[in-house]
């Protein structure tokens, strides 16, 4: 990226770009780190982030930040329209007059819900601000001394992921607010595939091959969660126990010395709408890796998307596709993804429903056998297609027969 060097200095120079700072990292630190070093460099009162790939629309910017005027612990996030990558035409996201807000689910994937009444209610016009748990993360503006107040970003998260949710729970629990802006309407393109050079590239050999997403989630969650939602996060990603996330003292002092509220005040108070698609987790019961034992292969989403089929293939230990978990209500997940049999012949990956934590899965330990209760029969590979089917349960047909073991991926194998 040739224009990004010499090319984009001598291209500053030019008079009209006078309040223009150009601020380079040393080494590749990823975006959190960079938005953390901008906010340092800035000078200004209020700072805004918005990601390069967006283009803002007319009078975009005095609703963003009247919020703040009003409350300087504000943090002010826009609407945010698409932008259709092909043909880089703008297009809503959201239904005319309706209203969203951002949540999320225990595995920390940002999600979306509804305004809820109790919100709407609060306004006297349909276009003022509106309180939300959370946001996206890359468009957004906050007071500069009300930001370094709350430590920035914390420093010890790298490259991306987690970034919102630690700054929108540190916001709300510490005194502040966070609320999106009707009238503020900025656009951002949306990839219409999946991102190859998205990850952590190089910087994961600064962890030993850490993923530094869940890295980062772990921080998070150690930081500001009490210790019950902290068990929900780990029943959806139990391998992040397996993760050294680094140092968190100095985010404790800070939640210490704001007296700061508690996670049970922040879900109770402001994201209780979170637990209406995403309630509380019973723990797993069983967790890692579901071996047949005839064929000594694993259940395996494959990678592909819901609905689908669900597969098989050779046992690699390392999760991922191959990550199942049975909590103690029957419910057969990876993930988000539900285990379902459709019929009585066929097994499918849906998304699980929203709002529910139970299913129909029973291990039975003394038999090895994965029996369905609602069908009283047993998960089963068909001993000729090497499908998964449900048959009539078969406790001396190791096609019918299941063992869990464990996972261990290869940053935590010593």
């Amino acid at each position: 990226m040739e224009h990004l060097h010499q090319k984009l200095e001598d291209e500053l120079k030019k008079p009209y770009y006078a309040k223009v700072k150009l601020v380079r990292n040393q080494e590749r630190e990823g975006l959190i780190r960079a938005r953390n070093n901008g906010a340092v460099a800035a000078t200004g009162e209020v700072v805004v982030f918005l990601d390069a790939h967006c283009e803002v629309t007319y009078n975009w910017l005095p609703p963003l930040l009247a919020p703040i005027h009003e409350d300087r612990t504000t943090l002010s996030v826009p609407v945010i329209d698409g932008i259709d990558w092909n043909d880089f035409g703008i297009h809503p996201v959201y239904a005319k007059g309706s209203h969203s807000r951002g949540i999320f689910e225990w595995g920390f994937f940002y999600k979306e819900g509804t305004l809820p009444d109790k919100e709407a209610k609060k306004a006297a016009h349909h276009s003022e601000p509106y309180n939300s748990p959370t946001h996206a993360g890359g468009l957004f503006a906050i007071d500069r001394e009300w930001f370094k107040e709350l430590g920035w970003y914390d420093p010890g998260l790298w490259v991306w992921g987690g970034e919102n949710f630690e700054l929108s729970f540190k916001v709300w629990m510490c005194g502040g607010r966070s609320v999106w802006v009707p009238c503020s309407r900025v656009s951002h393109v949306y990839r219409g595939h999946s991102c190859s050079s998205c990850g952590s590239g190089t910087l994961t050999n600064k962890f030993k091959g850490v993923p530094t997403t869940l890295r980062n989630y772990k921080r998070v969650v150690e930081v500001w969660f009490d210790d019950e939602y902290k068990e929900f996060f780990y029943t959806r990603e139990p391998l992040a126990k397996l993760i050294d996330m680094g140092d968190i003292s100095q985010q404790l002092k800070l939640k210490e010395e704001k007296n700061c509220k508690s996670f049970d005040w922040f879900m109770t108070e402001i994201a209780y709408d979170v637990f209406d698609k995403y309630p509380k987790l019973p723990p797993n019961k069983y967790w890692g890796e579901l071996k047949n034992e005839a064929t000594k292969t694993c259940l395996d989403t494959m990678g592909k998307h819901p609905p689908t089929e669900i597969g098989n293939s050779g046992c690699h230990g390392g999760g991922g596709y191959q990550m199942m978990m049975l909590n103690t209500e029957g419910q057969l997940v990876n993930g988000e993804w539900c285990v379902k049999a459709d019929g009585q012949d066929k097994i499918t990956l849906v998304w699980c429903d929203m709002g529910k934590t139970d299913g129909p899965w029973k291990f039975l330990t003394d038999t090895q056998q994965m029996r369905h209760t609602k069908y009283d029969r047993c998960l089963a590979l068909h001993p000729e297609t090497k499908q998964l089917v449900l048959l009539a349960c078969d406790e001396n047909n190791l096609y019918h027969k299941w063992q869990w073991g464990t996972i261990t991926p290869h940053w935590a194998r010593t």
